[in-house]
Formats: structure tokens, C-alpha cells, sequence
């Protein structure tokens, strides 16, 4: 059999993308000569800075290499030394998270995490980012993001079965917020919704501190054979190193590894360069294609082609294979003439895969991509000697360099790659300055509810009907979440549940970021993140299998910065540590940044949990009239980051709610053993917004209201609207409840009976020594009751989103005019 080292699909310089499309704008790249080679980008900067190596970087390059580094291996280096591909920033710090555990298959380092779930089944899941690329195109960059995380959890021989998207932006009245939602929520939901796999779940959260840079974060779980792992490794010298799926371009030349790794500029069009254009449909054949090669054992190891490209794939393929490899570039396919060796060896183009592959299966690997419509190519050999190796004019059929070929780059795969160079930056705390009056001077109390004379009601009304907390239908609406029939229950009512077909289990999936805190507290925000968002699976009846996170933050050469991520980290570590989960892999974004500032620090989490029976699941929606309301947990002071401190203010010096971790611990193992022995009618666990929030949303989602009685040690706005953690808010029959009772006390949790639900209201009255308010004005010995309709609370969730984003008209203001206030 003769070996054909050039693609049989097309010609190497011939379209031959699924769709025929190519660059939807021309890239912002250096400059080349005649004979390709990267030119300098301006008369000033050096070649090096202008590709984002410091000076430092260029040294240790050439330590690596044993001489200067020419213009295509600077290139090469320029994209696998960034920050989204090196790590070079954060890599020490993530050594410290937890990331073992019994049942986990694959972790951090690889494309995807796999935990094992029984059955011989596993679950693969992963979350990163698309920020840059989606603040440059939203459409575009939002689309890609979807197609290159789907890729990660295909790759690793597992088929995608939801996306969970976690979208932040600035002012929502902002015409350029509007225009990045728009284009974000319909590219997340086109590329999702054609690929055919559902989006069922995320977040939409907006902030000021996103105005000049929003966070696009995608999550994706697919189901595999436990025994069909498929890692990128380049085994076996000899082997092929073949391309498949759609041809390369200019777009994307520098897009995610140059984008994620700068702080934008407005006036600095260099670090704008092309943005990777999408194709779903050849996503699609790629899904069905990998997983057939992965399942007829046709492929030695897999990766796909994202940041970095082909300079990407093929190092980390070599280093994890302790092997190198020779690329041809005369045999990579490409769509349109005249790429320079550059070009080709770091453009980001969407869907496409590299496959290390035994020359005997050479026949069967064609004939699978040919039967899916996807263009195959040999583009190159695993070799021996450890270097990435690229050449002009063919290899021979032994995979040497064809007579009179060039040899245009030698690197060792792992100068690219493990021994990447590592920074350790310099983290300071931020100078912070004494917010309150000077010492002797009254602090301003504001622990009542929000302003003297207002109707606690009004408050939920406002909260309820905010941007942050109201329904995120004119999203959801977008996204198909039920294609492929695994949901169980999707968006907007808590985790999202997902059947695992052929079985009785079920799959929780979640993501969660407490930004608000972090700007406060960056350990407490990243801690509290995990903890909700395992909580949101423990109160479904799920077990919290792992971790998987996207760092969002902002310039780590700024000591601050950098402080802020260390913080974040040792909280995630710590947080995981304490309530055993593992953390199985992630993505750090950095440089997050604009003219304006950096973002709130933001470590988003996603967590996945099991149900080992699907059917037993508890949801957060109210049940039946006459049902008891229990409180798990006690009220934690604080009401500085919470969503009615962004309504009505708060002390000069308060803080945040304090995380007991061991609490918060025993609270979840207590919600999982009590669903387990069927006590839990409903549950729902208190966060935004705080308890009068959750218990709105009990009723808003089911139609049925309430009446409790709460009583208040201290501070009502601090009991109705406070955020502390580890409290849940749980029904059951009444017949149920002294068990419940009894189960809280023996894991040494605070418990309260509250009332019953049942009418058309939700009505929570104030007792107890603190239960100070609008009433006391009037000589009363309780403050006023919250009390408004359910159908008055559904229509304020409802339309709270549209509103914001100027789709219907805004309600009336109902808070008095604060002093200076122009209205």
C-alpha cells in the first residue's frame, strides 16, 4: 500500500471548507515578505514585542533552543508562551488545587476532565473562555467558544450532550451591552442549536466592572465508555499525523491564544486580530467522525486544533507522547492561496482535528472522514527526536524530508509546551482606605429595611424584577435545550438535570460566580462560588462529583492582579479540600481589562453531580398546599456584595457574610440524606437575594404562595434579604417534618419551622426583639409584614430582563429620592 502524504480531498492551496466560506475579515497580523517570513509590525517595536515576547521571554527562548529563534519559530513560540496556552502565570499557583480522587479518570492537563459514574459509563466536562474573541465579535467569538469546548469533550472519546453558558456584560441600558448580549446569546444559541446539542443552563450577570470586557465562559458535558479514553498523545515514531475536518485560513490567525493574553486598548488595533469564524455543521461531522474513529480503535491519540492551532496540537501531542513530530507544510489543506509558513502554523480555524494514527489504519481512517464529508490529509510523522520539525517540499514515504525539501523550524516539543517558560509575579494586596467616618464619628446605620416607610414588599418586587435576579427567559428562549432528549429539567429553575439514557441515573450540572464578593474578599468570593454551586446540586438529591473552573481576572503583571488570583485560588483549593471534590480541570483567563479597569475578579465554577436515580430528584418549586416551610441554617451578618445592597446601600464598613466550610459541609450532606429518605418535598437554597428571594421563587415557579412567620434577632433587611451562606429553604408533608427536624439536629444544623405553604400570597411576617421597620413609625410592636400577590411576583420575574434591556418599557422607581439623587 502507497501512503499518499497529501490531502485527498482538494489540492493544498485549493477551498475546501464544508461551507466555502472563508475569512469574514481580513486578520490583523505582522507584516511578511515575499518568502512569508513575519516582518516587523512598525519601525519601533521589535519583532518579539510586537508578537507579545518581552524581552526576558526572547532570552529564555534562545537558552532553549542553543541560538536566536528564527521569525516562524517566533511565531510558534509567541502562541504557545501566551497566557492561554502556557499558563505561565497562574501554573504555579493551580499545582495547589485538589484535582485526585477515586472515581477520577482524566484530569487537569488533559482536553477534558472524566469521572467515572458506573455502568462503565464516565462523564467528561470542562468550562473556558471566549471573552476576548466574543468583545471583538460577539457572534462570532461566542459561536466559536461553544464549537471549541464541545471539541474538548469529544476529543477525549465522549459525545457532547448539554452546554451551560456563564455570560457577564456591563450596564444592560448601555447600547454596546446590548449589541455584545445580542450578538453573544445569538451565537451561543446558534452554533449550539445547529450542532444539535442543547444549552441547559448558565448565567447572565451584569456589572459595571464588564463594561469594556465581558466574559463569555462555556461549559460542556458529554457521556462516554469508560474504556474508550482517548488522550492527546503522539505515540509510536512512525505513526501518521493526519488532519481532518475543515481547511485552514487566516481566520483566527492569533485569535484566543493572542487575544486572552493582552489587556485591550481601544487605539491598539494589534491586539484586535481576526476572530475565528464557526461552521456548526462541520462541527457536527466532526462529532459523529471522532467518535466513530475512537470507536473502532483507528486512532492512536486525538486533539483538536484551537488556540495555537497546528503549533498547538501537534507540540502538546509530542510532549505528552514523549516523542516529536514532522510537519509537511505543503500537505495542510487550505482554503485560500498564499499563506505564509506562519499563518499556517498558528491559525486558529475552527473544525479541525489532529489524529496520530498507525499506518495500517491509514485506509480506514480515510474511509471514515470520506463517508462524513470531512477533507483528510496526511500532514506528518511521529518522530523520535522530541522536536516539532516543519519543512517545505514534501516527505517521503519513510517520513523524512523529501529530497530538496526546506526545513523551516526545529523546536523541542517540550520548549513549547511542559518547559514553557514560568512567571512568578508579584502579588500585593490593594491599599485600602478607611471608608468610614473618622474614628468617633456615628456610623450610619442602614440595618433596617432599605429605606424608613417602605413596604418590605416593594423591596422583593424590585430585586425580583432586576436584571440580575429576574427570569432569564429572553435568553433561554433562544437556545434549544431539549434536542437529543436528555433534559430532564432545563434553564431557569435551578441545576440543570440530565437523563443518562440506558440507566436510572441522572446527571446535575451548574455554574455559579460570586464576583461581588470577590471584589471584597477574592478568597471569599472563589470559596463561596464553589460552595453554591455544589449546594445547588446537593439540593437536587445529587451527589457533587467535581470541579471544573474558568479564572476570569485581569493584568497578572499587576501586583494587585495577581494578589487577587492567588487569593482566588487558595479559596477554590481550600473550598474543595473541605468539602471533598475534586477539581478536574479548567481554563484561566487573564488580562481581562480595559481602558475603563479590570473586572470584578471572577472564578467561575461549574460543577457536575450524580443522581443515582433520576426519579427521586427534588426540585426547588413548592409542591402541594398545606406542605411545611423549614429553614436549614442561621443568618449570617452582612449585606456589603448582596443584590439589596446594589438597591439600597449599606453600611460604610459592612462586610460580607462569613463561609463556615464545615457548615457548609454537613448542610449538604444533611439535603442529599434527606432526599435520599424521600422527607424533602421541594428545595431551595438561599443566595441572591437572599430568603425572601428563594421563597418567592418557590412560589413564582409553582403557582402556590405562603405564609411564615420569621423570626428576627437583629436586622430584617439582614434576615429577608441577607445572602450568608449554607441555609436552605426546604418543604415537605407535614407528616414529615419532626423527621426532617430530627436529621438537621443530628448534623448539628440550626433549624426553623416556618409555616405552610398554600394560597395566593406570599406573606412573611416579622417577629422577635429585632423585627424593627416602617411599622414602628406608626407605634407598632412588629414591623410590616411582606406581603404581595404570587401573580404580582411572577410578573415582576417575568419582565425584569426585557425591561433592562430596553424591550418593554421600565416600571416606575418606587425608592424615595435619596439626598443629591437626580431622577
Amino acid at each position: 500500500m502507497t501512503i499518499e502524504p497529501a490531502s485527498r480531498a482538494a489540492e493544498a492551496d485549493a477551498d475546501v471548507s464544508m461551507t466555502g466560506r472563508g475569512s469574514s475579515r481580513e486578520p490583523v497580523v505582522p507584516d511578511r515578505d515575499s518568502m512569508g517570513r513575519v516582518g516587523e509590525v512598525d519601525e519601533v517595536a521589535p519583532l518579539h514585542r510586537s508578537l507579545g515576547i518581552t524581552d526576558d521571554e526572547l532570552e529564555a527562548i534562545g537558552s532553549r533552543l542553543g541560538r536566536d529563534p528564527n521569525d516562524l519559530e517566533l511565531a510558534m513560540f509567541s502562541v504557545m508562551w501566551s497566557e492561554h496556552c502556557s499558563y505561565k502565570s497562574s501554573r504555579p499557583l493551580l499545582a495547589s488545587l485538589p484535582t485526585t480522587g477515586e472515581d477520577v479518570i482524566a484530569g487537569p492537563g488533559e482536553n477534558a476532565g472524566v469521572i467515572d459514574i458506573g455502568d462503565g459509563l464516565a462523564v467528561a466536562f470542562k468550562i473556558e473562555s471566549h471573552n476576548h474573541p466574543s468583545a471583538v465579535e460577539p457572534y462570532q467569538g461566542a459561536a466559536t467558544g461553544v464549537g471549541g469546548i464541545l471539541r474538548d469533550i469529544f476529543t477525549m472519546g465522549a459525545r457532547p450532550i448539554a452546554v451551560l453558558d456563564a455570560l457577564r456584560f456591563g450596564d444592560p441600558a448601555d447600547a454596546r451591552t446590548r449589541h455584545l448580549v445580542d450578538g453573544v446569546v445569538r451565537g451561543v444559541g446558534g452554533y449550539g442549536n445547529c450542532v444539535g446539542v442543547p444549552t441547559v443552563g448558565g448565567e447572565l450577570v451584569f456589572d459595571s466592572s464588564y463594561q469594556g470586557n465581558p466574559l463569555v465562559n462555556v461549559m460542556a458535558i458529554g457521556i462516554m465508555a469508560a474504556d474508550r479514553l482517548t488522550l492527546a498523545r503522539a505515540p509510536g515514531p512512525g505513526n501518521l499525523v493526519m488532519l481532518f475536518g475543515s481547511a485552514t485560513g487566516r481566520d483566527g490567525i492569533g485569535g484566543a491564544s493572542v487575544l486572552a493574553s493582552a489587556t485591550f486598548s481601544d487605539g491598539d488595533v494589534s491586539k484586535r486580530p481576526s476572530v475565528q469564524v464557526g461552521d456548526p455543521f462541520a462541527e457536527k461531522l466532526l462529532i459523529e467522525a471522532s467518535l466513530e474513529l475512537i470507536g473502532r480503535g483507528l486512532v492512536e491519540g486525538l486533539q483538536d486544533l484551537g488556540a495555537g492551532g497546528l503549533t498547538c496540537a501537534t507540540s502538546e501531542t509530542a510532549d505528552r507522547g514523549g516523542t516529536g513530530v514532522v510537519v509537511d507544510l505543503d500537505a495542510v489543506p487550505r482554503r485560500e492561496p498564499g499563506l505564509a509558513p506562519f499563518e499556517v502554523m498558528i491559525s486558529e480555524s475552527q473544525e479541525r482535528m489532529c489524529a496520530i494514527v498507525r499506518p495500517d489504519r491509514y485506509e480506514a481512517v480515510c474511509e471514515v472522514c470520506e463517508r462524513w464529508g470531512l477533507p483528510v490529509a496526511i500532514v506528518g510523522r511521529v518522530t523520535a527526536d522530541g522536536d516539532v520539525t516543519v519543512v517545505e517540499g514534501g516527505l517521503a514515504s519513510d517520513g523524512r524530508p523529501a529530497d530538496g525539501a526546506r526545513e523551516l523550524a526545529r523546536i523541542p516539543a517540550r520548549a513549547l509546551t511542559s518547559d514553557a517558560i514560568v512567571h512568578h509575579r508579584l502579588a500585593a494586596p490593594p491599599s485600602r482606605r478607611r471608608q468610614a467616618p473618622a474614628p468617633g464619628v456615628v456610623i450610619e446605620p442602614s440595618d433596617a429595611l432599605p429605606e424608613r416607610g417602605m413596604d418590605p414588599g416593594a423591596v422583593l418586587l424590585a430585586l425580583l424584577g432586576s436584571a440580575n435576579l429576574s427570569s432569564r427567559r429572553w435568553v433561554t428562549d433562544q437556545y434549544d435545550s431539549t434536542v437529543q432528549t436528555n433534559t430532564a429539567v432545563g434553564p431557569g429553575h435551578g441545576a440543570a438535570v440530565l437523563r443518562v439514557k440506558g440507566t436510572s441515573k441522572g446527571l446535575v450540572a451548574t455554574t455559579d460566580a460570586n464576583a461581588a464578593i470577590g471584589s471584597i474578599d477574592p478568597w471569599l468570593g472563589a470559596a463561596k462560588s464553589v460552595a453554591e454551586a455544589t449546594r445547588n446540586v446537593a439540593i437536587t438529591g445529587a451527589r457533587p462529583l467535581g470541579v471544573t473552573n474558568c479564572l476570569n481576572f485581569g493584568d497578572p503583571t499587576r501586583p494587585e492582579a495577581f494578589w487577587q488570583l492567588r487569593e482566588a485560588v487558595n479559596g477554590l483549593g481550600d473550598a474543595c479540600r473541605a468539602l471533598g471534590i475534586p477539581v478536574t480541570g479548567g481554563n484561566v483567563s487573564l488580562y481581562n481589562e480595559s481602558p475603563a479597569g479590570a473586572i470584578a475578579p471572577t472564578p467561575e465554577i461549574g460543577v457536575v453531580g450524580l443522581l443515582d436515580d433520576i426519579e427521586r430528584r427534588v426540585g426547588p418549586a413548592f409542591v402541594a398546599d398545606g406542605d411545611a416551610v423549614l429553614l436549614i441554617g442561621e443568618t449570617t451578618p452582612g449585606l456589603a456584595g448582596s443584590a439589596y445592597s446594589e438597591l439600597a446601600g449599606v453600611a460604610s464598613e459592612d462586610g460580607p457574610p462569613s463561609l463556615d466550610l464545615d457548615r457548609e459541609r454537613a448542610v449538604q450532606v444533611f439535603v442529599q440524606a434527606a432526599i435520599e429518605r424521600g422527607l424533602v418535598a421541594s428545595a431551595q437554597d438561599v443566595s441572591g437575594g437572599g430568603l425572601a428571594v428563594a421563597v418567592a421563587e418557590g412560589a413564582i415557579w409553582s403557582g402556590l404562595g405562603v405564609r411564615l412567620r420569621l423570626p428576627v434577632s437583629a436586622s430584617p433587611a439582614v434576615e429577608l434579604f441577607g445572602e450568608g451562606p449554607s441555609r436552605l429553604v426546604l418543604t415537605c408533608r407535614p407528616r414529615h417534618a419532626p423527621a426532617l427536624v430530627l436529621l438537621a439536629r443530628q448534623f448539628g444544623l440550626p433549624v426553623e419551622t416556618l409555616g405552610l405553604v398554600g394560597g395566593e400570597r406570599v406573606v412573611i411576617e416579622l417577629t422577635g426583639s429585632g423585627a424593627t421597620g416602617a411599622a414602628e413609625e406608626r407605634g407598632s410592636r412588629v414591623a410590616d409584614a411582606l406581603d404581595v400577590a404570587v401573580a404580582d411576583l411572577r410578573h415582576a420575574w417575568d419582565h425584569g430582563l426585557a425591561r433592562a434591556l430596553g424591550e418593554e418599557p421600565a416600571p416606575i422607581d418606587i425608592r424615595p429620592a435619596r439626598p443629591g439623587e437626580v431622577r
